[in-house]
């Protein structure tokens, strides 16, 4: 143990063992990992944007409703303000931990929107769980204490389970078995990618619960009685564009009319005519914000008519499709690439592909993409079938990389009749050897599987004197040479197989590295 300032030699190499572990860690962190979680960043940040602002026009609504019936809404207004004034000492407070960790790992000229040290694990855990100055339980503890805060204000039970689960600092199942807290299980050994990435979600989180409640407390105001004498059911979606394996949610509301006086809907000071159930629609032709503002007037029981004014944004964007490579964000000349392409809201039929730099084929719903010449960029352009014109969604650029090299291997089959490939470091039986036709090889691991065709190779056996000898393979096949000095080896001996030439699908002869066979 080290006591006052004195480190005792053994906690001294534990502390740099502790670094070199550090530095393992960072090494095996992908760079294309890392490029990923900064594009889930940009988009979550994106999305935060989007509730703040829609959280936005709901709190503006309600100063709208205070301002014009004090004594009906500035009781819920007043609740509304102190939700969103949590919410947004929280958000900030998750963002000054966001800077801080760049920071440490950056330096005080840091740039949260490019940073250099990403794969840092020392940034996360000093900032967040520093047994001191650890902020992670001070942001459990703001977390924990706005969802009390929310719970309180809505009535909805399904309103609080979704704020219960958006703000939840309950340890995760999937976290590892000796993680004690939240805050150890979200933020050890974290890169300071994933942890900016993290955070922000966080912060979206927040907007999402406080966009519930905000909702929840403007349902709370009764703008007025109204004599109806039907009611509709309605489903109002989150969001009319659902992707395969995420969820789909809507709110489910019913609405109350007097169908004997059907009032009147005014957009923009002009009578909608020929509507039924106030349906409304319109071309988007215009790209940006719009803007849907109007009232509606309804006859009151005493005669007098009364207006309710509404406004609604929606946002018309160009036209977008995604591409994207299921082999990372390479293509490998000389085979098919699998690719995926989507455009949202346009089923496959409507849409076309086309590629430079090689051949774009298209199987059912997949396509597959054969670039030709390696280091020149292959560029897949998209297009969509829209109103009756093909209209250009997307063009995507990939690079163009020559397959790399294969291992080579001798298969067999083990005792159950399972094929296997031995691939050297373990020893392996002389019978195998003997009843094996040759050496193969090929590209395995997981993300690429490439055979490769070999056509020669050369087997090193050396004599009781140290002396090698050197003998010629029958292309793929060892000869009968090889066959008769490996039938000569006893158990413990080894000899390598070397100059390995082998030719891949790209039609690029490569010599490949050497094996080294023990003989069991």
């Amino acid at each position: 143990m080290a006591t006052g300032n004195k480190i005792s030699p053994r906690q001294k190499m534990i502390n740099l063992m502790y670094l070199v572990f550090l530095a393992m860690l960072a090494m095996n962190v992908s760079s294309d990992v890392l490029n990923g979680f900064r594009q889930v960043d940009d988009s979550l940040n994106k999305s935060n944007a989007g509730a703040s602002w829609r959280n936005d026009i709901v709190f503006e609504e309600l100063k709208a409703l205070k301002e014009s019936n004090p004594e009906k809404a500035e009781y819920w207004y007043n609740k509304a303000f102190d939700v969103r004034a949590n919410a947004d000492s929280i958000f900030n407070y998750i963002q000054s931990l966001k800077c801080e960790i760049v920071a440490f790992a950056d330096g005080d000229d840091y740039d949260i929107n490019n940073i250099n040290h990403r794969e840092s694990l020392e940034a996360t855990n000093v900032v967040m769980l520093s047994p001191t100055s650890g902020k992670g339980k001070l942001l459990k503890g703001k977390l924990d204490s706005y969802r009390e805060i929310l719970l309180k204000d809505v009535v909805s039970p399904t309103d609080k389970k979704v704020i219960s689960e958006y703000l939840s600092t309950a340890v995760p199942e999937n976290a590892a078995n000796d993680s004690k807290n939240w805050q150890t299980a979200i933020f050890e050994n974290v890169p300071v990618a994933a942890s900016v990435t993290l955070l922000t979600k966080m912060q979206g989180d927040v907007r999402n619960a406080e966009g519930i409640a905000l909702n929840a407390l403007k349902s709370g105001i009764d703008e007025g009685d109204l004599r109806v004498n039907r009611i509709n059911a309605f489903v109002i979606p989150s969001s009319n564009n659902v992707m395969r394996g995420s969820k789909y949610s809507a709110r489910i509301v019913l609405a109350a009319i007097d169908s004997t006086k059907e009032p009147e809907i005014f957009i923009n000071d002009k009578l909608l005519e020929g509507s039924e159930n106030g349906y409304f629609e319109t071309y988007a032709s215009s790209i940006g914000s719009q803007t849907l503002e109007g009232y509606i007037k309804v006859s009151l029981p005493d005669g007098s008519m009364e207006k309710y004014p509404f406004k609604s944004y929606y946002v018309v964007s160009e036209p977008t499709a995604t591409v994207s490579n299921t082999m990372m964000n390479v293509m490998y000349a000389g085979i098919e690439n699998p690719i995926s392409i989507s455009v949202p809201g346009i089923p496959n039929s409507q849409m076309n592909a086309s590629m430079s730099n090689g051949v774009l084929s298209r199987k059912g719903n997949e396509w597959t993409a054969k670039p030709t010449t390696v280091g020149q960029e292959a560029v897949i352009t998209v297009n969509a079938q829209s109103e009756g014109r093909s209209v250009t969604v997307a063009k995507t650029s990939f690079r163009v990389r020559q397959l790399p090299d294969p291992m080579p291997f001798i298969e067999y089959k083990d005792e159950k009749g399972v094929m296997k490939r031995f691939k050297g470091k373990t020893p392996i039986s002389k019978s195998l050897l003997m009843t094996a036709p040759g050496i193969m090889a090929a590209i395995d691991d997981d993300l690429l599987n490439v055979d490769f065709k070999v056509i020669g190779f050369e087997t090193i056996f050396f004599d009781s004197m140290g002396n090698a000898l050197p003998e010629i393979s029958d292309g793929s096949s060892f000869s009968q040479r090889q066959k008769d000095a490996i039938r000569r080896l006893s158990r413990g001996k080894r000899f390598f197989i070397s100059r390995v030439k082998a030719v891949g699908p790209d039609g690029v002869e490569r010599t490949i590295s050497p094996l080294e066979v023990i003989v069991n």
